[in-house]
């Protein structure tokens, strides 16, 4: 009779103990993704944001969350629109998320519009910019608040590796256009790439853009008979590929990109860290998070995987010939 008592009580307590975990297990978490730009649902295959929401939610899948199921996903686009990622923001925190997700280049901002309205909700950034200089995180290693994520940071050093691939594809490119934003064009990285562009003996001019006008940049391009192209890091040309490469090729301009998506719609030669790998990683956060981890404590990480992406077609196009060392090193050559 005691031993049946003891196997009740045993039994009463086991099920106490896996009733919250049961409940958890029922839970639909809320992941929402927020970008300043560009589209996913209505994108075409292989442009905007298609690829990279895909890597996330793949990500997402390989630790058990599933869309429709345990999982509701939401996808938030500024479309470019100053302001609007602020009321984005206020709409998406009325509903309860468990996590946002920064998106981008652009990251930073959509970080920064969430910050301004909570410090509770947790916010992973897929691709920020110097988030501790920009006083998202307190440091990458302990972000001490309610965002943490993923840096794209790659640093002064390689931006000038970028300049120094385009001179070794496009020798007689000595006259070339830096296509960024004002706050592009006075960061740390445009400083390297300027100083690159001095040893090098190459003549770099900015060629402004705004979130939202490239005429104006195209202008001078043509005007100034300029030979080459460098492409900044930011969410605008991430967003607007297709024009800038279509650009190019119609200029007979060789250039180069900051990531593999870049190449994949013809630009030329694309090198930095690999995003979908960051989108996938960002998924993990997530997923600790969900699990009980706190923001605060989970480190900012930096670039683990990299990609010097040719395009062969566009090459062939320009008439020019990729050093054979070049293609060698390589991780991908698209036809």
């Amino acid at each position: 009779m005691k031993r049946r008592v003891v196997i009740a009580l045993i039994g009463g307590v086991m099920s106490a103990l896996w009733l919250p975990r049961a409940r958890a297990a029922g839970k639909v978490y809320r992941i929402v993704f927020v970008v300043p730009t560009g589209q996913y649902l209505d994108a075409k295959e292989g442009d905007a944001w298609k690829g990279l929401v895909t890597a996330f939610l793949q990500g997402l899948r390989e630790f058990g969350y599933v869309d429709g199921k345990n999982m509701k996903f939401e996808f938030y686009s500024a479309e470019g629109k100053f302001g609007q990622i602020d009321e984005i923001a206020a709409r998406v925190l009325e509903t309860s998320p468990d996590v946002i997700l920064a998106g981008g280049g652009g990251a930073n901002e959509v970080a920064h519009a969430f910050q301004r309205l909570t410090r509770t909700v947790p916010i992973v950034m897929a691709n920020s910019s110097d988030p501790a200089a920009q006083g998202l995180v307190a440091s990458l290693a302990h972000p001490g608040a309610n965002i943490t994520g993923f840096s794209g940071n790659t640093g002064p050093e390689f931006e000038a590796k970028r300049l120094q691939l385009l001179r070794e594809v496009a020798p007689n490119a000595i006259r070339v256009a830096y296509l960024g934003l004002k706050l592009d064009w006075e960061s740390p990285a445009a400083i390297g790439v300027r100083s690159a562009a001095e040893r090098l003996g190459i003549t770099l001019l900015h060629a402004e853009h705004t979130p939202s006008n490239y005429e104006d940049a195209f202008g001078l391009i043509t005007r100034e008979q300029l030979q080459g192209l460098f492409v900044a890091r930011n969410p605008w040309n991430f967003s607007n590929r297709r024009g800038i490469t279509g650009f190019a090729r119609d200029r007979r301009m060789p250039a180069v990109y900051p990531t593999r998506e870049f190449a994949e719609v013809a630009g030329l030669i694309c090198y930095g860290p690999s995003l979908s790998d960051l989108y996938r990683r960002a998924a993990g956060h997530v997923d600790r998070i969900l699990k009980g981890a706190k923001p605060a404590e989970l480190p900012v990480e930096q670039p683990t995987k990299f990609e010097l992406v040719i395009n062969s077609r566009t090459a062939g196009e320009l008439g020019l010939n990729i050093p054979a060392a070049l293609l060698a090193l390589a991780d991908e050559v698209l036809d």
